[in-house]
């Protein structure tokens, strides 16, 4: 007698435990990449607004510079300009910063720095239309400093022990003193301060560092080269300090 068999159960499938593990982890990386996306998103309006800002700061710092740069343009032109009014020839260079005054209308006698008797007429005239210049409205908030450069030949000096060094620094500061203390005329230029309530005006002579003509081995060459210099530095825009437009670039997160 064959015995009825009790129907086999069919076996259920058990739940995959790695499979739900995986499926986990799917929705918590589909949660962190929302997270870091919406994070990303709000980080880039950051970076748009400070990007924006820094935008305007370098704008604005190129302005003022190109305002800057166009009033040195235009105070330079106007004294050549002036001088020329009186027959007095002088030479704007390096990039309309310097205005050079040739020893065509400075001749001072070789190895010297006192002023010519028949030149002092020449170099009042200067300083007169230079001191009349500067006092126009705003002009100074915008200059650093004039340095009044001296500068000679490449003949060496060997009766004085300071050399082209002294003859050229002499030469500076004999101009300067004529201006503010003989006759005097010009002693305005001694209240003149610049942005920082410093002196406007500065002495300074190079010797034969700075030739416009090298070598100068004939008396034409040598004589271009003998010269006194105003070279007028400007202010640099407040809103154009590198280190601070650099900062706000790292802030913006342009590297």
């Amino acid at each position: 007698m064959f015995q009825r068999s009790s129907p086999i159960k069919p076996i259920q499938e058990e739940e995959n435990p790695y499979l739900l593990s995986f499926s986990d982890i799917l929705a918590g990386l589909l949660a962190i990449f929302i997270l870091a996306l919406v994070a990303l998103m709000i980080r880039l309006d950051e970076q748009t607004e400070k990007a924006q800002d820094t935008r305007e700061v370098v704008e604005q710092a190129l302005k003022e510079l190109a305002h800057v740069e166009e009033l040195r343009h235009t105070l330079l032109e106007e004294l050549k300009q002036k001088l020329s009014a009186y027959d007095v020839q002088v030479e704007i260079t390096d990039n309309h910063s310097v205005l050079s005054i040739p020893e065509t209308q400075l001749h001072f006698a070789s190895g010297r720095y006192q002023i010519p008797d028949n030149k002092t007429q020449t170099l009042a005239l200067i300083g007169e239309v230079l001191l009349s210049a500067l006092q126009q409205a705003k002009r100074l908030e915008f200059i650093d400093t004039i340095f009044i450069e001296g500068h000679t030949d490449s003949q060496p000096l060997k009766r004085s022990p300071m050399g082209n060094w002294g003859l050229s620094a002499y030469r500076a500061i004999a101009v300067w003193q004529y201006w503010t203390e003989q006759p005097g005329r010009q002693s305005g230029f001694l209240a003149m301060k610049n942005h920082h309530g410093k002196p406007l005006f500065s002495v300074s002579g190079y010797a034969d560092t700075r030739r416009l003509i090298v070598p100068d081995i004939t008396p034409e060459t040598r004589q271009k080269n003998r010269r006194i210099d105003l070279r007028f530095t400007m202010r640099t825009p407040v809103t154009g300090d590198l280190m601070k437009l650099l900062d706000n670039f790292k802030q913006a997160g342009i590297e």
